[in-house]
């Protein structure tokens, strides 16, 4: 592809044949304003709706201004970004915008975070010259994951894109026109009752208040202040590796020990680490893997091949979209629950407390986990194993309400006996790390030989689809590994209609990169840097655990011979076990 001059502001800069003119711009580096515009990097998806009209700029020969993120460059093209025209223009569309918007951001959840408020910022409206009815006859959809207020939809289209067309959901499209053009699942049904996963990307990408999450700060606030409760913590392994962003830091700092001394001094009774479960998920999903292995090498076709569970919003899809996959995936809970089904039950009993007396909170990196929290088959007798949901944001959040400096706290570690962890436990945080962690297991377990090598380096990468063989003593086995769920639509399809690849093992995440891309993590506005950042910080902490193995983990063995008895037992498959459920929604 040839290169092509442009002239931006003065500065002359080459670019490839195709770029449009921000790009161009990008590369004079010269800054314009956007809101509807969204690069995805490595998904190469770009939101070009150009409906903001933000980012005008003045093109020689062209009598209108042009939306620069829609506008093709051309050889020769002279442009300018800073001309009185452009100016009064995007003032023009910024008042325009806000004289339909809620005035109400010293409340709104996305305050300090909302592009349109720091765009107004940075052009210096102080004044708004256009008045409008801001009133709506939209209602606030609220699901337990995330809340819709269409009030502050600006149409910029971007959670459109990113559910149709980067994750192949298909909940959200753009109904009706004029002041009441909105973003809006079917029939404008409850997002609840649509094929929406929680996923939270919608939420990861909107640039104002009009999709957020579900916050929970408070709900933990009330717990940790009640005298009568014992308030349990878990959190997630890419907590650790995004959360010191809130707090300055680059991301992929890992700030695990001062994180764990913040949530002490917050006044957790128990702080726990989720790597615990994911090392007891292990135990239990190799197991069964194993299991249908056997079935698979005995002339069961239908055993394999085996899908990964530990991601809500991919079982969701999997339910409402491929039902008849719907007996594939492992029957294992999520760390998350596997977490919550022992916190109130083996340590209960070792606190000789009801398991209604004991509040489990999770933090996490996703938003789907507030949604699975709250399935029914994750409670007993109306109490549920995880109370309380929040995101790594939240954390933050909730750490900065109470005057907490986390980097400058002292490191500390996680309680025992739920707090003890491996390398292994570490990994399932990026995509490709559960199913690597599973194949260091099984394959100790099935040959009874040492690994020969730990890093399955062939499972790692950030392909959004991708197929690896490992070589289990001679046995070859076919992995199959999909992050984002049109990656994932693409994998099932074959699967469905005949597994051409023979794949006997497949990892799912719902999100960019796996959890540490989650739509509870610090925003990254579709900055894939980032997200390698935190992944390359996740594989450093597996690199320096003493133990990477979870079936070498002393607390798992443990666990094992004191109370569960052995893996994919009565008691382990009563409590680590569940069942999936076909959903008809639209």
């Amino acid at each position: 592809m040839s290169d092509i001059k442009v002239v931006i502001d003065n500065k002359e800069v080459l670019v490839p044949s195709g770029s449009t003119i921000l790009d161009a711009t990008k590369k004079a580096g010269v800054h314009v304003p956007t809101l509807c515009h969204l690069d995805l990097h490595d998904t190469k998806m770009v939101n070009q709706a150009a409906s903001c009209r933000v980012c005008v700029v003045e093109v020689d020969g062209r009598r209108n201004l042009a939306p620069s993120c829609a506008t093709p460059a051309t050889n020769g093209m002279v442009v300018r970004t800073n001309s009185m025209r452009v100016l009064e223009a995007r003032k023009t569309v910024l008042e325009l915008l806000i004289s339909d918007h809620p005035k109400d951001c010293l409340s709104c959840a996305k305050a300090g975070e909302c592009e349109l408020q720091d765009l107004a910022e940075r052009c210096g409206l102080r004044q708004i010259g256009i008045t409008g009815d801001a009133q709506s006859t939209y209602k606030k959809d609220i699901t337990r994951s995330l809340i819709r207020d269409m009030d502050k939809c600006i149409m910029c289209r971007r959670c459109e894109t990113m559910c149709n067309t980067v994750q192949e959901v298909g909940a959200l499209s753009g109904i009706n026109r004029g002041f009441n053009a909105v973003i809006s699942p079917a029939f404008e049904l409850p997002m609840g009752e649509t094929v929406c996963t929680h996923c939270g990307q919608c939420v990861a990408v909107c640039p104002t208040g009009a999709l957020t999450e579900n916050d929970a700060t408070w709900e933990v606030v009330q717990a940790l202040a009640d005298p009568e409760k014992v308030v349990v913590v878990q959190t997630a392994p890419a907590v650790r590796v995004a959360i010191g962003e809130e707090f300055g830091r680059e991301p992929g700092s890992i700030v695990t020990g001062q994180m764990v001394t913040a949530l002490r001094q917050l006044g957790f009774d128990h702080v726990f680490d989720t790597d615990f479960a994911a090392d007891l998920t292990i135990l239990e999903e190799g197991t069964e893997l194993l299991g249908r292995l056997e079935a698979f090498l005995g002339g069961d076709a239908k055993a394999l091949p085996i899908l990964t569970s530990c991601c809500p919003a991919w079982v969701n899809f999997i339910e409402s979209q491929f039902p008849e996959l719907i007996d594939i995936p492992s029957t294992a809970k999520s760390p998350q629950q596997m977490f919550g089904a022992i916190a109130k039950t083996y340590f209960a009993e070792k606190l000789n407390i009801p398991r209604e007396k004991m509040v489990v909170v999770s933090v996490m990196p996703c938003l789907a986990k507030k949604y699975e929290a709250t399935r029914k088959e994750f409670s007993v007798d109306g109490n549920p194993d995880i109370d309380i949901v929040i995101s790594t944001r939240e954390l933050g959040q909730l750490i900065k309400h109470a005057n907490i400096e986390l980097t400058a706290l002292e490191e500390t570690e996680f309680d025992n006996p739920l707090g003890m962890s491996t390398g292994a436990g570490v990994i399932f945080g990026t995509t490709g790390g559960v199913i690597e962690a599973a194949v260091r297991t099984a394959y100790e377990v099935y040959t009874k030989k040492p690994l020969p090598k730990i890093d399955f380096e062939e499972l790692r990468g950030f392909e959004g689809v991708r197929v690896a063989a490992v070589d289990v003593d001679g046995l070859m086995l076919n992995i199959g590994i999909a992050h984002g769920l049109g990656n994932a639509r693409a994998l099932l399809t074959e699967v469905r209609d005949g597994n051409p690849r023979n794949l006997h093992a497949i990892e799912v995440m719902a999100c960019p990169g796996g959890c540490i891309g989650g739509a509870g993590q610090p925003y990254h506005h579709g900055n894939s840097d980032i997200i390698k950042k935190r992944q390359a910080a996740i594989y450093q902490i597996d690199k320096d655990m003493p133990i990477r193995k979870s079936h070498e983990n002393p607390a798992i063995t443990e666990i094992y011979e004191a109370y569960l008895g052995k893996p994919m037992g009565e008691l382990s498959h009563k409590l680590l076990h569940t069942h999936y459920h076909i959903k008809d929604k639209v």
